[in-house]
């Protein structure tokens, strides 16, 4: 075997595992945050008082949305870190964050046992994991999209959402085992509590492989006056310096981020409360659709490596524009598992032009002493805008009695976004080393 041979499995290794770490820590982040949505119609009932079943979710996706509010402090602490520490370290603590949450809420009280007080420990865990998710998105994307081969970006952070989807679908999947061998009552009573015990013992490990993970190239490459000097990297008076990018960053997320809350998070609810399904149907309906989903985020992610990521997030923004009603609007009447499925899979194959790339089209519009800052706060205060109040919203139309009003709310986010992408270059052939530094590299990747 040839020294190449030797050197190029062993580079190829090394990326993989890069890619396995930064992935392995991602999926149980996002597995702790979901599991607050995926099993709130269990626990809404344990913290507030006894009633009006959707003011009860009301309640309790409000505590959901405020975790949302947190991230773009999050955002700001974890992103200066991984621009100042470094991306491991930032990845370290967001973990960490996490499992101290999932560690509160799976021990918190009852509104029979502290009355408020259970719902005031559930807002603090929700606020770390707000704080924990702030940084991690931005501190992965970065990682993953520095960690890659450059003609590999698309595909190698790709793995985020994959990452982020396979979370969820285990959280669906710990959801339907328990559901068929836990009754109801046992899940409303203390059952909702395991998905956060393993949550927070998933935490544990990956804290352990966190702290042996390796670090970019391209963050060990930069030194300490890449762009800037030492005392430049991850301040808010750079990222000011690379406003015009942070205001790109917000408005790519806005239309992606509420579409794929709506049709991962607040789909089992929508299929059970709005169309009927049965809790255990709707699940199902989620845990095979998500499922595809993660399957398609490495496909789309490489096909942007070879036509760029503007028709992808093009093709995104009008679908996402002109189907999103008439979609809802079937979902909202389908009677059984099949059609559901069908409507779901539809929803999600179009959100995945935006879910594929987002990481990295974020992450090559920034210089690396700003890239971690620049990604994880303007993501996050799009986020907290867009995306954490998505379900709220949702309820919000469906308690005024006008649900249909939500769907034309996503429809017209999107259709925001579709200016915006029509608008903005492309970013795919930019040098990560010299973004900043050179400008038709810059002027590439920003709005005419």
């Amino acid at each position: 075997m040839s020294t190449e041979s030797t050197t190029g499995r062993a580079d190829g290794q090394q990326h993989w595992k890069k890619i396995w770490v930064g992935s392995a820590g991602n999926m149980v982040e996002w597995f702790d945050w979901f599991v607050y949505s995926t099993f709130a119609t269990y626990f809404a009932s344990s913290f507030f008082p006894k009633g009006d079943e959707t003011a009860q979710m009301l309640n309790t996706m409000g505590i959901f949305a405020v975790g949302f509010f947190m991230r773009p402090v999050g955002g700001w602490l974890l992103g200066r870190i991984g621009d100042r520490k470094g991306r491991k370290a930032a990845l370290t603590l967001s973990v960490t964050l996490m499992s101290a949450s999932a560690v509160l809420i799976a021990a918190a009280p009852t509104y029979a046992v502290a009355g408020y007080g259970g719902a005031a420990v559930l807002l603090v865990a929700r606020l770390l994991q707000g704080l924990s998710v702030g940084g991690e998105y931005a501190a992965s994307a970065t990682y993953l999209t520095e960690a890659s081969a450059p003609g590999r970006r698309g595909f190698a952070s790709s793995f985020q959402y994959v990452s982020m989807t396979v979370g969820q679908i285990i959280g669906l999947g710990l959801q339907l085992v328990l559901q068929h061998t836990m009754s109801d009552g046992a899940l409303h009573s203390w059952g909702w509590r395991i998905p956060f015990i393993v949550g927070a013992l998933g935490a544990a490990i990956v804290f352990y492989l966190r702290r042996n993970m390796l670090e970019t190239e391209v963050y060990e490459e930069a030194g300490a006056d890449a762009g800037g000097t030492g005392e430049d990297r991850g301040t808010l008076g750079t990222l000011w310096k690379h406003r015009r990018e942070a205001f790109l960053v917000m408005a790519l997320t806005m239309g992606g981020t509420v579409a794929y809350y709506t049709y991962t998070v607040y789909l089992t609810k929508y299929l059970s409360s709005s169309a009927g399904l049965p809790k255990q149907t709707a699940t199902l309906v989620s845990f095979c659709a998500l499922t595809v989903f993660a399957c398609l985020q490495p496909l789309a992610g490489a096909l942007s490596d070879r036509i760029g990521r503007r028709p992808l997030l093009i093709t995104f923004a009008v679908g996402s524009t002109f189907l999103t009603v008439p979609v809802m609007t079937m979902l909202r009447h389908v009677s059984g598992f099949w059609s559901a499925l069908g409507l779901a899979l539809l929803a999600l194959v179009v959100v995945t032009g935006y879910t594929s790339i987002n990481a990295c089209v974020k992450a090559e519009l920034f210089p690396t002493h700003i890239r971690a800052l620049g990604v994880a706060l303007p993501y996050a205060l799009a986020n907290a805008l867009f995306g954490g109040t998505a379900e709220y919203v949702a309820l919000w139309f469906k308690k005024a009695g006008v649900e249909s009003g939500f769907s034309w709310y996503v429809a017209g986010c999107a259709a925001v976004s579709l200016v915006v992408y029509l608008s903005m270059r492309e970013t795919r052939e930019i040098d990560l080393h010299r973004v900043g530094r050179d400008t038709p590299d810059r002027e590439r990747a920003l709005a005419s």
